[in-house]
């Protein structure tokens, strides 16, 4: 039992796959407090920078509506009248939701959760499921709702108390100051008060966004067998290419395994066709195909060539130019030499090669050693 239990437990990080479906099914990191923080900040910003455009439109507009004239009574035309007064009062309107908008974008852009999940819209009964509502209310998560909620509660109202308790005098003096001094003083006001709010948010926000990581990542963990689940299926399963390694000694003589094994690299077609090719230098006077083979042959001998870490190429014309041109034990001819030394210099160079992020070099193969997959010249 304390075995099975153990197998149970999620103590492994989740793989980026893991991640990368949970973000698909449309469990992905957010953060309403960093949004709520940055709109606020948005609109503060705006407030100050452009506060008065909008202070001095509604200002037009009252002026306007409230004064009546002869021309106005005898041409009566209320949908102009409309269109022409409410256009000038909404630029203003429509740059701060348009700013609001881009703040609202921006916050799951900050966290990586931007895009559009379809999947998050399909229907879960789970959602609604009482039982489900009640451990969100009550478990760990409530709780965590619960201690934020509270904190948040007494950091926007401590500094909604300070304001107050600064402007105070200043709106007191209001009622007897001229207008315009009583506006702009009310705007300053209202700003420096969304300001200090959108700040207490920001502090809220830099709370939330790690602990709003930290939950979804516990969400995640996996245990040691889905991470072992998860390998066999991308990667194939250990049983499967046990499988196929045995069905390649099967197909193979033990003279041809043995031959593969002391190979120098393989070249495929990619799948109807290997190649076997050994080069000892100072003890061979040329590349010898110690193997070659079409179909299942093909595919032994590549899997005898994996499991034995010998470079595995592939170059289709030159694969099927040795094939049908060359006997296993036989060195290839001399019309191949230029290729087949231009791929030996680059294996034997392999792992500086692949260092360097150099790919496998291109060759040339003559017009008479042109064969198609059947083993006819293209010549």
């Amino acid at each position: 039992m304390a075995e099975q239990s153990d197998k149970d437990r999620k103590t492994e990080q989740p793989t980026p796959k893991k991640r990368a479906d949970a973000a698909r099914e449309g469990d992905v990191l957010m953060s309403r407090e960093l949004a709520t923080a940055l709109m606020m900040l948005a609109g503060a910003g705006w407030l100050f920078a452009a506060g008065g455009w909008l202070v001095q439109s509604a200002g037009d507009l009252m002026k306007r509506g409230l004064t009546l004239s002869a021309d106005d009574v005898a041409h009566f035309a209320p949908g102009e009248a409309v269109m022409r007064n409410g256009v000038e009062i909404l630029l203003p309107l429509g740059s701060l939701f348009a700013l609001a908008f881009v703040a609202a974008i921006a916050a799951p852009a900050m966290l990586g959760s931007l895009g559009w999940r379809g999947k998050a819209l399909n229907f879960k009964g789970n959602r609604i499921n009482p039982l489900n509502g009640l451990k969100r209310i009550f478990g760990p998560q409530g709780l965590i709702e619960l201690v934020k909620s509270i904190a948040k509660v007494l950091l926007l109202g401590t500094i909604g108390y300070w304001l107050i308790a600064v402007n105070l005098p200043a709106i007191m003096t209001m009622a007897s100051t001229d207008l315009n001094a009583a506006i702009g003083l009310a705007g300053s006001a209202i700003g420096h008060s969304m300001l200090a709010m959108a700040g207490g948010l920001v502090v809220i926000a830099l709370i939330d966004v790690p602990a709003q990581w930290y939950q979804r990542n516990r969400r995640l963990m996996m245990t040691k067998q889905e991470v072992k689940e998860e390998m066999r299926q991308s990667d194939g399963a250990p049983e499967l290419k046990q499988a196929q390694r045995q069905r390649a000694h099967e197909i193979l003589s033990g003279s041809a395994r043995k031959a593969v094994t002391d190979a120098t690299v393989v070249l495929t077609n990619p799948t109807h066709f290997s190649v076997a090719l050994r080069y000892r230098p100072g003890v061979d006077a040329a590349p010898v195909v110690v193997a070659r083979g079409r179909g299942d042959v093909a595919l032994a001998i590549r899997e005898l060539a994996r499991g034995a870490d010998i470079p595995i190429l592939e170059y289709p014309q030159l694969a099927r130019a040795i094939y049908f041109t060359v006997r296993a034990g036989r060195t290839i001819p001399e019309e191949l030499f230029v290729a087949v030394a231009t791929i030996l210099a680059f294996v034997f160079q392999l792992e500086r090669a692949v260092a360097e992020g150099r790919s496998q070099p291109d060759v040339e193969i003559p017009v008479s050693h042109q064969f198609d997959p059947d083993g006819r010249r293209q010549g």
